[in-house]
């Protein structure tokens, strides 16, 4: 059985990543959509919620599971069995971060292979930290993120505008 894991923060999904899910759940028998903890971002939503989006807006996907580690993503793949770390690549900067964890990911474990997609034109652009941006200055959200999450979001990140 062909596994592999995409991992992100998903804070909050973006149309993007569904994208990636979508297309990444094609090319292996099982995906393991995993939320990762990233030291250097400060989630809005909790772990939970992050799953809740996930599985609210993959419910036609029959072969991934979604799941959290605070480790490594590359030890969270060593241990379910899992060589092969799906990666969504929109731009250079994407490029130099992405390539770097590779070759950390490399070092720690030679078997597990990184496999790189890249979005569709038209979500080449949209990234999280975006959503947040238009979201605190009252801009149209519909576009960039699943139709399921749209009011959760722009609530939670107003929310979070107000204080």
């Amino acid at each position: 059985m062909k596994k592999a894991v995409y991992p992100g923060t998903f804070d909050p999904l973006t149309v993007g990543h569904l994208d990636i899910i979508e297309r990444a759940s094609r090319l292996v028998d099982e995906l393991y959509v995993v939320i990762a903890e990233n030291i250097h971002k400060k989630p809005t939503f909790t772990t939970d919620e992050r799953i809740d989006m996930v599985k609210r807006v993959t419910k036609h996907l029959t072969n991934i599971k979604i799941v959290s580690t605070n480790d490594l993503v590359v030890r969270f793949a060593e241990s379910h069995d899992i060589f092969i770390i799906i990666r969504g690549l929109r731009n250079f900067t994407d490029y130099e971060n992405e390539y770097t964890l590779h070759q950390f990911n490399q070092h720690l474990n030679k078997n597990i292979e990184t496999i790189t997609l890249f979005p569709s034109s038209s979500n080449q652009f949209v990234s999280s930290s975006s959503i947040k941006e238009l979201v605190h200055h009252n801009a149209d959200i519909s576009a960039y993120v699943p139709k399921e999450l749209v009011n959760d979001v722009v609530q939670r990140l107003s929310r979070n505008n107000t204080k």
